[in-house]
């Protein structure tokens, strides 16, 4: 992403917005999660604007405000597969490479989120001041394969299939839900004690600072988030967030444990196809490459046991029957609605041709009475051509009697209808074809079957020698 100076900005205060956000101590682990080269993280919004002036005395160059100033990039990781320190160094080696090492940047890694994710800003002037980065046709895709190397390459995981479209994070890990007041006002607890206030009192101040309102009433303490229109007493605020036990926390009585968010449930393994690895490696795949497809591969193998098992297909000859037949039924419901939709498509084109040939009959009656006149011809041209047209597709689909336009939206409806019960279904068993597909190559590949059910013979050697 680009970053612009904008309309009514210096350069300075330009740079330090963005530094401020990712630079922010309650989502680095107070700076501690903060890498930089070539550059001073106290004063690097003052080094990068330097640097511009710098760029503009020895060049004679000077940009406006449309002009880019840095760039920032982000790199997120599965959630709980890497520690913060170790997401920083892979952002730190990921800045350094497509830079290659000609510009100043920084890297904080954030862990506010469920997701460890990076934000990397470089300066766009190289560090000799006498040129800039200029972004390209494709930086983004070269970025994210470089990243997806370097993750490779340390034995990290990578979306192998990314999707075009936008979408948030958290959307993508499908966790939709917005928080509820109450979870904000422990979130914000729980980053006001990170801050180790001295007694309730710091306690309070620190949440009014973050802009939580604070006040007491009777017996009880009343808080107030942000956005939202009425209070919440501490006292229920569940477990770990009453005044007593906050009390006691900052008395040094008790640990304090944040309390876990409500999650989307995750997705039940998914079984993928084991990768060949030794033709990867043919192909030019490095070392880094292996390693990772070597723990992929064991992930697999256990997500395929775990598949058959719950499913209750141990059994190499079952499976292949299983999966034969799922297969069958996805190639019927597939062909059930290939057969919906021409029907449909059928129907709308003859819908349309009988309006055009009611509208156009009496046009076409008196072209008939004026004896085909030409002059009448070419005052009514388009008239008689829709209405040729028409009789036309009726003779080709042989119909001797027209159909009303209210059956065929009946009929229309119907279709429709049934398509879409069809689908869901067609989903459903698309998903479990693939499935056992995967589960049935995946077995094959493991006991050196060629992906048919096994012969009487071959399961009488193979029970010969585990006899043996």
């Amino acid at each position: 992403m680009a970053l612009h100076t904008g309309r009514g900005r210096t350069i300075g205060a330009a740079i330090r917005k963005i530094i401020d956000y990712v630079e922010n101590p309650e989502k680095t682990n107070k700076g501690r999660l903060i890498s930089a080269y070539q550059c001073n993280v106290e004063i690097v919004d003052n080094e990068f604007a330097y640097a511009k002036r710098q760029y503009k005395f020895r060049t004679g160059r000077k940009r406006d405000r449309d002009d880019v100033i840095a760039y920032q990039v982000r790199q997120s990781f599965r959630p709980g597969e890497i520690t913060p320190e170790e997401a920083n160094r892979l952002g730190v080696e990921l800045a350094r490479r497509f830079t290659k090492g000609n510009h100043a940047f920084i890297v904080c890694t954030h862990v506010d989120k469920k997701h460890i994710h990076n934000h990397i800003i470089w300066n766009s002037t190289t560090l000799d001041c006498e040129r800039k980065f200029r972004d390209f046709h494709g930086s983004a895709k070269a970025v994210r394969r470089l990243s997806d190397t370097i993750c490779i390459e340390n034995g990290y995981s990578v979306v192998e299939r990314p999707n075009a479209t936008g979408k948030t994070y958290n959307k993508w890990l499908g966790n939709t839900k917005k928080p509820c007041h109450r979870d904000d006002l422990r979130a914000a607890i729980d980053r006001a004690l990170e801050m180790e206030p001295a007694d309730m009192e710091a306690l309070f101040a620190l949440l009014r600072e973050a802009g939580i309102q604070v006040w007491q009433r009777g017996k009880s303490v009343n808080l107030k988030a942000p956005g939202w229109d009425k209070a919440a007493r501490m006292s229920s605020l569940g477990p770990g967030y009453t005044e007593d036990d906050l009390a006691a926390v900052l008395a040094g009585k008790k640990k304090h444990t944040p309390r876990e968010k409500n999650a989307a449930p995750a997705d039940p393994p998914k079984v993928n196809l084991l990768v060949d690895i030794q033709a990867k490696l043919a192909e030019g795949k490095g070392a880094g490459y292996a390693r990772w497809a070597a723990s992929f591969n064991l992930k697999q193998m256990a997500n395929t046991l775990n598949y058959l098992t719950e499913n209750k297909l141990l059994d190499y000859g079952a499976l292949c029957e299983k999966t034969d037949a799922a297969t069958a039924r996805f190639h019927d419901l597939s062909g059930k609605i290939k057969a919906a939709e021409a029907r449909m498509s059928e129907i709308a084109e003859l819908k349309t041709q009988i309006i055009n040939y009611s509208k156009t009959r009496e046009v076409y009656v008196a072209y008939r009475k004026a004896g085909y006149s030409k002059k009448f011809l070419a005052e009514h041209e388009r008239e008689i051509l829709l209405h040729k047209a028409a009789k036309k597709a009726f003779d080709e689909l042989g119909l001797k009697k027209l159909p009303t336009v209210k059956s065929l939206q009946a009929e229309y409806a119907e279709l429709l209808a049934e398509k879409k019960r069809a689908y869901s279904e067609y989903r459903a068993a698309r998903d479990e074809m693939q499935n056992l597909q995967m589960a049935r190559a995946n077995v094959a590949r493991i006991m050196g079957y060629d992906d048919r059910a096994p012969t009487m013979e071959k399961k009488q050697k193979t029970h010969s020698h585990d006899t043996r």
